[in-house]
């Protein structure tokens, strides 16, 4: 039976993993249904299937949902695999400085090959207080241009010195760039990255490399759920725990990567009511256990590395240990679980399932506190390795709980993921052990939940500008990004400003971050 509600009521969060693909469907803030499937080969496959089988089974039209919110792995699979990566040239404008270090001269040799296709540092660029080093050499920019239309290099990555104070001069080179090769796709460096040169030009590159695959990730993502009739906006998660709309992330890819730890734990406050608290999500493979404050994760304060590249993009504080429900148990010398897991083959090579590989799902079916497979198959094992092997799995969540908690008192700890079944009995260091409803799909769920947000990071010289004047700029900024982002502006609030005074920089400096967050545009 088709439920008859207001046109547009429901959304649906996704989460794609390596392992499994989660969909969750919620009306208002109510979770009416959640799935989990095996991620496919081709990822969309799995996608569709997780859709079409949580509103089969809430009995809801297509019609109804308003709203689709996809978290994926896709992005970040790319850049591992060093797979549908673009060729990219590379702009510094600097003038004659910051030349020392040229781009991705940290980078892993086997990703810059793949990636890089010709770099040139023209002039252009600013100092600290948005004073010109030297203008913008037009010409020159026009002449690597040639370069590489002849190379057939269609993304271009562009960093000014500082220009996160003041973005013109990237803002007249991606003209220029966009004049003499008009199919390029190109991603400026003050849009992307924070302060720091060499990271915040790293993030750019990525981003650039990115930007095609985006685009056809972003229309098979569309094509997907337009076989499921759903005309749903479609939206994806980034790495702050906020959304942005399909145009939006296929111009800025890069921000989708380490969204799922972040949906996991927005999912987990969500489900609980719990603001503070430790979530562990435990999947088939690994293990993640990150703290939210205040409703939002922890995140990192040295910025992120991604696929062994150092950016600085804030990113949830997440620490990860090879333990999940495919995670391999032997008994030689004693019990060791993991880190080599059977992954997505759970269902053909765990022994519940007929298989010969003995996991730790295996332990829990014969525990009984599961129904899984067929508990005949590993009724033979016996209780000490049983003991032995929860004592092992308990003990290394309670190292590493111990290891992010923000003090020694016990904190509450929230298990999400399919895998949480692993879990039994108390946890030294933990107040509470939390399993919630839809435990399974809590990513899915922090997904479909999720505001929308923009930020500014800048630093500014208050000889200029009164500090007032400064923060209202850098706020309305943040504004902006997150209205282009999808926000609704009515709705838009203050999620943080912080100051840093700058003593090592002349001109009375300070760095000025603003964050904005609003729901989503209807």
């Amino acid at each position: 039976m088709i439920k008859l509600v207001n046109a547009k009521a429901y959304k649906i969060g996704v989460d794609v993993g390596g392992t499994n693909t989660d969909a969750a469907l919620l009306h208002g803030t109510t979770v009416l249904g959640s799935c989990k499937v095996v991620t496919t080969q081709d990822v969309m496959t799995g996608v569709r299937e997780s859709v079409a089988q949580v509103m089969r089974e809430s009995a809801v039209n297509p019609a109804q949902v308003g709203a689709v919110m996809v978290g994926t792995t896709h992005f970040l699979n790319a850049l591992v695999q060093r797979k549908h990566l673009s060729r990219t040239g590379i702009l510094r404008l600097c003038g004659p400085t910051s030349r020392a270090l040229p781009p991705m001269v940290d980078w892993p040799d086997d990703l810059r090959s793949v990636i890089d296709g010709g770099t040139a540092f023209g002039d252009g660029g600013v100092e600290f207080n948005g004073a010109q080093i030297t203008p913008l050499d037009e010409a020159a920019i026009r002449r690597q241009c040639a370069v590489w239309r002849q190379a057939d290099i269609k993304s271009i990555a562009v960093t000014g010195v500082f220009s996160l104070v003041n973005p013109e001069c990237e803002i007249r080179a991606a003209r220029i760039i966009a004049e003499e090769l008009p199919a390029a796709t190109i991603s400026l460096s003050h849009e992307i990255g924070q302060n720091g040169l060499l990271q915040r030009e790293s993030a750019t590159i990525l981003n650039a490399s990115l930007q095609a695959l985006g685009q056809t990730t972003v229309s098979a993502f569309q094509a997907a759920f337009a076989e499921l009739d759903l005309q749903a906006t479609l939206y994806l998660t980034q790495n702050d725990g906020t959304l942005m709309s399909a145009a939006y992330a296929a111009r800025y890819p890069v921000q989708t990567i380490a969204s799922g730890p972040t949906n996991s734990m927005r999912g987990a406050a969500f489900l609980t009511g719990l603001d503070d608290a430790a979530v562990v999500d435990i999947g088939g493979t690994t293990t993640d256990i990150g703290i939210i404050a205040s409703g939002f994760p922890r995140t990192k304060s040295e910025g992120a590395t991604l696929a062994g590249v150092q950016t600085n993009f804030r990113v949830p504080d997440v620490l990860s240990i090879g333990l999940g429900g495919g995670s391999v148990v032997r008994n030689d010398n004693g019990v060791s679980i993991g880190p080599d897991s059977v992954g997505h083959q759970l269902t053909s090579k765990a022994r519940c399932y007929g298989g010969d590989t003995l996991t730790a799902t295996d332990l829990v079916v014969a525990q009984g506190r599961v129904e899984l497979g067929d508990a005949s198959l590993v009724a033979d094992i016996d209780k000490p390795l049983l003991d032995d092997a929860q004592h092992s799995i308990n003990q290394r969540i309670e190292e590493i709980i111990d290891r992010m908690k923000p003090s020694a008192e016990p904190v509450a700890a929230i298990f999400v993921g399919g895998g949480s079944v692993l879990v039994s009995g108390e946890l030294e260091g933990v107040s509470e052990v939390i399993i919630p409803e839809h435990f399974g799909a809590a990513n899915a769920i922090g997904a479909a939940i999720a505001q929308v947000s923009g930020e500014t990071d800048r630093i500014v010289s208050l000889e200029s500008i009164s500090r007032d004047a400064a923060l209202e700029e850098t706020i309305a900024t943040a504004r902006e990004r997150a209205v282009a982002a999808g926000a609704e502006s009515t709705t838009l609030e203050i999620a943080h400003v912080y100051e840093t005074p700058l003593a090592y920089l002349p001109g009375n400096a300070v760095r000025l971050v603003a964050k904005v967050v609003g729901d989503l545009r209807a």
